[in-house]
Formats: structure tokens, C-alpha cells, sequence
């Protein structure tokens, strides 16, 4: 539905904030200080063919942040349905620009990256879902519940010797609060298309609270031949709230040219991780891209309905899965990605898993 980007931008601007950052690992910044260099570590292990066994040059992180944009829609795919539609918009600061306690509180963290500097990404977010019959007041009971979200989130990234970080939590509201009817029946009505009819039925509202980690290795396996360069990224993590609660664990294969320091293009979650964060290694870049996810769900209010509230539920899968594969373009820096995604059944009685697709674009300065 690329029909609710417009006033998804609108509803998206009640939301919160998102924070995400990025250190340095501590092992190249003793390498920094023999090249001459102070302060924060300024280098990272990657090289321009994206493997992992030569420093880059990285004093040029100091320069500024980047900002990121992630729209998600079943347009792509042709389909109105389901996961109908996302929207994120994030910025994230440059090195240092951190507050004091973040950086601390995440330092305390035992078996992650968060010891070094970090970086800031603050993100306004909206995700949609709608059953598969939009024409009818009253939809099946079978068939997946309207549902909205609109939330902000705060949290803190670090990348140490190619391994990263992230640690999200996101506040928002789920149910009318969260704008979602306003959002898609404007946008209906702008386009001319008919309105969605079944929106009463939609979930109450509800605070919406959602704690997200992942882990990912990126070129843990790494090579290239004949100008081309390919790395495979392993994840894994976790999300704990009333939104989603879920195990997952994955991976990324990438192959290309001038392979960027990135960990696949930004997503919004439920998802394969990628990242806000990208450094290119040359004026020019691209990769192809494929990865898969499964999750172990345990919570999923969107299927499971209103925790302290009675309202519309269906009976969720245990297990889900997603295949995504797309291409990004790195040019100076600012970088350009697609993702195509196959998610399976989700729910019991879904006729047929969903496809939906994913366009995002960051920009370094």
C-alpha cells in the first residue's frame, strides 16, 4: 500500500525516537595510536573488496551522521494485505555526540560491544496491518485483525573488530491511538481508491513496549576472484515485550563490487537486522544480496490480540520465516537498497505466506 506513505510521514512525526550507535572496536584504536592517530579509534578491519584482513581509514567518521529512510509496502509485490505497509525515518549522530549515561549504561552490559564510543540514531516509525478482505465492515474472524503502530525508540549500536551490536527499545501505542486508519483512509481518498471498510473492528489501544538485540558477524566467511567480493554475515537476537517476543538467527550473503562496511540495508523490524550504519570504501559500489531469518515467536500482539483487553485474535504459527534478496548501490555516500521478501504463513489459516518489498536510502555527511 504505497498509498500510506504520505500521511504516514504525518502520523510517523507524533512518534518518539530511536537510538542507535556505533563504536569502535578498542583493539584498532591501539592500532590508531601507532599510525599516529588519538583519541577514539579511527580504524576498523575491512577492505575495499568488503574482507576482512586490512585496515580502512575511517578519521572521516567524525565528519557527521546519516540519515536513513526505510519504506516497506505490499505494492511491490502487488498485494494489499496483511503487512500492509512501513515506514521509519532515522538519523544517526556522528561519534562522541553521545550523552554521557547512555554510553555508560551500555558499557555495563556483559557480552556485547558496548565498552567504546557509540553512536545515536533517532527514528520515527509506523507499521500497518489489515486482514486480506479491506471491502467488508465486518472481516472474517479467521482472517488477521486491523492493527496499527506508532512508536519511537532509543537505543545504542556498536561495531567492534566486525561484529555488531544493536540494542533497541521502542515506545509507542498500538490501536486507533497509533494513527493507522487516518493514515490509509486519506491516503484512499487522495488517490481515489475505495476506503477500507472494516477499521471498527480494529485492536484497542494499548502502550506498546518492544526491547530488540541482535548480533551480527559480518564476512565471517569472506573472498574474492575476477573483481568481485563476497562475505557471508551470520545474525542473532532476540525481541522481549507486548509488541513481539521472539528468538531469531540467520544470515546474509553478499556479492559484488567495492563491497561497503554495512550489514545489508536498514529494515524494520520483525526482520533480517541490517543496520543505519554504512562507510563506502570507494566513490562507487554495489552488491547483490540474499539472506533468511527464522524466528521463534512467543508474542506477536497483531495475531495474538490485546493483552489486557478483549479484542480480535487468530492463532499464530510458532515458527516464521523470511527470504529476502535485493541490491544496493553505494555512490559517494550515500547509499540506495531494494529488498524483496517472502515471509511464511504467520498465522493458522492464512491461505499462502505473504511478499512485500523494501526501499531505503541513507545518506552520509
Amino acid at each position: 500500500m504505497i498509498r500510506s506513505v504520505s500521511a504516514h510521514l504525518c502520523g510517523s512525526l507524533l512518534a518518539g525516537l530511536v537510538v542507535a550507535s556505533f563504536p569502535l572496536a578498542d583493539a584498532h584504536a591501539q592500532d590508531a595510536t601507532s599510525n599516529g592517530n588519538t583519541g577514539s579509534a579511527t580504524t576498523v578491519v575491512g577492505t575495499t573488496d568488503g574482507t576482512s584482513d586490512q585496515p580502512v581509514d575511517m578519521a572521516h567518521d567524525a565528519e557527521g551522521g546519516t540519515f536513513s529512510l526505510v519504506f516497506e509496502n505490499d505494492v511491490f509485490s502487488d498485494t494489499d494485505r496483511h503487512y500492509t505497509n512501513g515506514f521509519r525515518l532515522s538519523y544517526m549522530t556522528a561519534p562522541g555526540q553521545e550523552p554521557e549515561w547512555l554510553r555508560k549504561a551500555a558499557g555495563l552490559l556483559p557480552y556485547t560491544g558496548f565498552g567504546g564510543d557509540v553512536r545515536v540514531v533517532w527514528s520515527l516509525g509506523q507499521s500497518m496491518y489489515t486482514p486480506g478482505d479491506t471491502a467488508t465492515t465486518n472481516p472474517p474472524l479467521t482472517d488477521r485483525p486491523y492493527a496499527g503502530w506508532l512508536y519511537g525508540s532509543v537505543g545504542v549500536v556498536a561495531e567492534t573488530g566486525g561484529v555488531l551490536d544493536q540494542l533497541e527499545l521502542s515506545l509507542g501505542v498500538v490501536g486507533p491511538s497509533s494513527l493507522a486508519e487516518q493514515t490509509q483512509k486519506t491516503i484512499h481518498d487522495l488517490i481515489s481508491s475505495d476506503d477500507p471498510q472494516g477499521w471498527d473492528t480494529q485492536l484497542k489501544d494499548e502502550p506498546a513496549i518492544q526491547l530488540t538485540y541482535q548480533k551480527s558477524w559480518r564476512a565471517l566467511a569472506a573472498g574474492s576472484a575476477l573483481g568481485f567480493a563476497a562475505d557471508v554475515t551470520p545474525h542473532a537476537g532476540f525481541a522481549l515485550g507486548n509488541v513481539f517476543t521472539y528468538a531469531n538467527t540467520g544470515f546474509t550473503l553478499r556479492v559484488g563490487q567495492d563491497l561497503p562496511r554495512d550489514y545489508g540495508p536498514p529494515r524494520i523490524s520483525p526482520s533480517l537486522p541490517g543496520s543505519t550504519y554504512f562507510r563506502p570504501t570507494d566513490n562507487w559500489g554495489w552488491y547483490l544480496f540474499a539472506g533468511v531469518d527464522g524466528r521463534a515467536v512467543a508474542q506477536n500482539i497483531f495475531l495474538d490480540g490485546n493483552t489486557w483487553k478483549d479484542s480480535r485474535s487468530v492463532d499464530k504459527k510458532p515458527l516464521v520465516g523470511d527470504l529476502q534478496a535485493g541490491l544496493a548501490i553505494t555512490i559517494g555516500g550515500t547509499r540506495f537498497g531494494y529488498t524483496h521478501i517472502f515471509r511464511t504463513k504467520e498465522f493458522d489459516g492464512q491461505d499462502e505466506g505473504d511478499q512485500f518489498g523494501a526501499f531505503s536510502v541513507s545518506f552520509n555527511f
